[in-house]
């Protein structure tokens, strides 16, 4: 899944492109650095964190699979009212919003990937902080509700 916003492209060219190519294909592929740790309430959770406008475009797009336990966490630069979309993206999803305080405000549960044009859009019913990513059915089988506090990776 993705951020709906407006895109703009570059052009690259030379060695750079080759590089630029080579690290899309390993993040289409599903492969990335380490994860980090996030908890919701008791539950524990392995983090991709995607902190830059670029980062959060690109989401969990083209993922073939996302593992029970791993998820993906967007940290918005203040807290805003965030829309997100299933666009390119291959697994179904829940959705997690949190407020400005990590309190989770609001679970969008087994949002299916797109498959009509255009996709539908998932917006936070208000102003959030973080968004979580998590394989579909995570937030009902790690028994989260609202209310329950995030505590994002170390730095966020």
């Amino acid at each position: 899944m993705k951020t709906v916003t407006a895109q703009s492209h570059a052009i690259i060219a030379g060695p750079a492109r080759a590089l630029v190519a080579a690290a899309l294909a390993l993040a289409a592929a599903g492969c990335r650095g380490e994860d980090a740790t996030a908890r919701v309430g008791h539950a524990r959770f392995a983090v991709e964190v995607a902190a830059s406008e670029a980062e959060r475009e690109r989401g969990l797009m083209y993922r073939a699979e996302l593992a029970e336990g791993h998820g993906m966490l967007f940290v918005m630069p203040r807290p805003q009212h965030a829309a997100f979309w299933m666009k390119n993206t291959h697994v179904a999803l829940d959705i997690l919003y949190f407020d400005a305080h990590g309190r989770l405000a609001e679970i969008v549960p087994d949002v299916p990937p797109c498959a009509t044009d255009p996709c539908p859009i998932y917006p936070s019913t208000g102003p959030v902080r973080y968004v979580l990513e998590l394989p579909a059915g995570s937030a009902a089988r790690h028994g989260l509700k609202r209310g329950d506090r995030l505590k994002p990776p170390a730095g966020y």
